[in-house]
Formats: C-alpha cells, sequence, structure tokens
C-alpha cells in the first residue's frame, strides 16, 4: 500500500489541485466546491493537508500555500495510473448514464 490513503478521494484531488499550482487550504475547499456543490469545511480540509504534509507529500510555502514535493509528485502518478487503470472505460459509463457529468 502506498503512504497517501483515498479516503473518498480528498487526497487525490488536493494534489491534483495543486499540482497544478500552488493553493492555499481555502482555494481548494473553493475548487472542491467548483466540482461537488458544497464547500467542504475546515475541519475537513486541514486534516488532510496536514497529513499529507506530514507524509512529505506536500510543502507550504510562508504564503501558506501548498505545492506537492517531489515524493508527492510520484503518489499523485501511481494514483493517477491507478485510477486510470480502474476507471479506463469512464466514456462508456458517461454514455450508458445519459452524459452525466
Amino acid at each position: 500500500m502506498t503512504t497517501c490513503e483515498m479516503k473518498g478521494f480528498l487526497s487525490f484531488l488536493i494534489m491534483w489541485f495543486v499540482k497544478k499550482k500552488p493553493m492555499s487550504g481555502t482555494e481548494i475547499a473553493l475548487e472542491i466546491e467548483k466540482r461537488k456543490g458544497t464547500k467542504p469545511s475546515p475541519g475537513t480540509i486541514y486534516p488532510a493537508l496536514k497529513d499529507l504534509k506530514d507524509k512529505e507529500l506536500l510543502s507550504i510555502d510562508k504564503e501558506k500555500r501548498y505545492s506537492l514535493t517531489k515524493k508527492g509528485e510520484k503518489e499523485l502518478e501511481t494514483h493517477l495510473n491507478m485510477f486510470f487503470k480502474t476507471f479506463c472505460d469512464v466514456d462508456e459509463m458517461k454514455s450508458c448514464c445519459g452524459g452525466h457529468k
């Protein structure tokens, strides 16, 4: 098992967001809200961020923005490969369900 537990994909999403650009906890919560329709509470986001930082998958700068470490990049790549392998037929799934987003 890898070091990043994928509880509800929250860790996966956080790592995906900060791979694109460094983000604060608030920015991450807003990004999740855009996708999910509800904004997660600080009690959800910050423990996950702390866990990822403790595992040395994320670093934090003086502006309190999180970014991936080299170890985090490798971990994300592993989980992306697992995700794509698991959901290789996502286009078929979407068409089956009427194209729901």
